[in-house]
């Protein structure tokens, strides 16, 4: 095999493994977690799973399940948000009021599943508690609370038969709230974050759902949406997170940690519990996953912003996306300059990488003579091949380094667009006025695609084999269909790449061509 026939073969291989993996993020998890959704019953807690922590279950059965229509008791107002809490002390609903969060129909944002287990759920260890504490309703100590005014506090009590439980919540304009549950008697319990936030929209569109646990030693351990095989327990944890795309209702407590514990719903998602006895208090924030919110919550909160396997790749990106957005205020010039400071950076590389092919390129016919002349003799084939390659300066495999540089860093900057909330309602110019979105007259698509074309088109090319070589064509076609479904940042990244390149490909071709014209004139001249 040629070796620039190597290196186109790996470019094939490796844009169509990143076409399999967004086909896989675009299609094959979105229709698989709809049809999860779909299948839900009324109340979506297991009939048989209990959750271990500490030598103590959490009780994950009840013939007297809480309806899904349970009334709100009282209604915390703010002026970016209003909160809901049912008769079975739980946040029943958050409706996101500013702008740039709408719903499919246009109005303001709900973030929970009316069908959904609700944040501060409590559970009891002990059935018949349990089975009490999910029908006797709480009690508030005022229906309605205005955070613009100074009333922040709210008392839910809820009086059974051998315990009364309180919870203390102090509510904060940004989404946080501080949190006291206390038992009367010594009783284990337990409390959840709540499934997932899933607004209709945002169903697992191109991206990573679950809970994540993020632990002390400031690793995390992601259970995704149908990932889980059994019930699971953690201690020392600093804090749970149920997140969607856009979305988390969060856990925290970074002082005195917690004891935590998972069960699996009965669609095979991870539903998370915070382990105490008798009382506990710690923090909870429901929102968006906007990086300066968590950041200014606790830094460590940022841990739950969460980008899948390249997350080790995507946080510095994201992080220099941000500082780059706070000097020029815009994020679709941020996503313009991070896409060229990329590229600045895998320059060198790229320059040799483009220099090896020309090489290579016409080197081709003197490689053809020794494949014919050595055809029965694979070794003298070989070696007479890496003389030539040696004699003028070519590296067979030079290519390659660009291509392998630059694939992880499109899976981290991938993520980095699809998940980042900070994109929602975010203008560039002129028509694209949500960069979170599809380009809604395709424009940027097809101009991503051109320049595929035309990058092509200047670049040098060897393929023998007459299939992969239709298949390189057709691919700035292929990725066209496929960028009509990507936000439109997304899209900016590419087309913007895809304009660098070719830049970079005509100042090597005119400094190569002009390299070549030297060397004839100094043969010329030294006959």
């Amino acid at each position: 095999m040629e070796q620039p026939d190597l290196q186109k073969r790996l470019l094939l291989a490796l844009v169509l493994s990143l076409l399999v993996f967004i086909f896989y993020d675009m299609f094959v998890s979105q229709n698989t977690q709809k049809q999860s959704d779909a299948n839900k019953s009324v109340y979506s807690a297991p009939t048989t799973t209990q959750a271990v922590a500490n030598n103590t279950t959490v009780a994950t059965t009840s013939p007297n399940a809480p309806s899904t229509t349970t009334k709100a008791i009282s209604t915390i107002k703010s002026n970016d948000f209003v909160m809901s809490i049912d008769e079975i002390g739980r946040i029943s609903q958050v409706t996101l009021l500013q702008s740039k969060y709408k719903g499919e129909d246009g109005k303001a944002l709900n973030l929970l599943n009316p069908l959904s287990i609700k944040p501060l759920e409590v559970r009891f260890s002990d059935q018949k508690l349990n089975d009490e504490a999910l029908k006797v309703p709480y009690t508030a100590s005022t229906d309605t609370i205005d955070l613009n005014s100074n009333e922040t506090k709210l008392i839910l009590t809820q009086k059974l038969s051998s315990t009364t439980v309180t919870k203390e919540l102090s509510f904060y304009k940004d989404g946080h709230y501080d949190l006291k549950v206390k038992s009367s008697t010594p009783n284990d319990f337990f409390i959840t974050s709540g499934q997932r936030p899933n607004p209709a929209d945002e169903v697992a569109d191109m991206a990573v759902n679950g809970a994540l646990i993020g632990k002390s030693d400031g690793t995390f351990e992601m259970l995704e949406d149908g990932d889980m095989d059994t019930a699971q327990s953690y201690s020392g944890i600093d804090f749970i997170s149920s997140f969607d795309k856009y979305y988390a209702s969060i856990l925290y407590d970074f002082d005195k940690k917690l004891n935590v514990s998972t069960t699996i719903l009965a669609e095979d998602n991870p539903l998370v519990f915070v382990q105490s006895k008798g009382e506990l208090t710690l923090h909870g924030y429901i929102g968006s996953k906007d990086y300066k919110v968590l950041h200014n919550l606790n830094p460590k909160l940022t841990g739950a912003i969460e980008y899948g396997f390249f997350t080790f790749i995507a946080k510095p990106l994201f992080w220099l996306l941000n500082e780059i957005h706070s000097v020029v205020g815009n994020w679709g010039w941020a996503i313009v300059i991070i896409t060229l400071l990329v590229k600045l950076v895998l320059f060198l590389p790229s320059y040799k990488g483009m220099l090896s092919m020309l090489k290579l390129k016409d080197l081709a016919p003197k490689m053809q003579e020794i494949r014919e002349k050595y055809k029965d003799d694979m070794q003298k084939m070989n070696m007479h091949t890496m003389d030539l390659y040696k004699k003028h300066g070519a590296n067979p495999l030079g290519g390659c380094l660009p291509i392998l540089l630059q694939i992880p860093i499109f899976f981290a900057i991938y993520r980095v667009l699809v998940n980042a909330v900070e994109l929602q309602g975010a203008e560039w110019i002129l028509w694209i006025e949500d960069l979170s979105k599809l380009d809604p007259y395709f424009i940027l698509p097809v101009l991503m695609g051109i320049t595929m074309w035309y990058q092509q088109k200047i670049s040098p090319n060897s393929f023998t084999d007459p299939m992969q070589q239709k298949i390189f064509q057709w691919l700035p076609v292929i990725m066209t269909v496929f960028f009509i479904y990507f936000p439109a940042g997304l899209v900016l990244y590419w087309f913007i790449s895809n304009l660098f390149t070719i830049a970079q490909q005509y100042a090597v071709n005119i400094s190569y061509a002009n390299h070549k014209a030297l060397e004839i004139e100094k043969h010329k001249k030294g006959k």
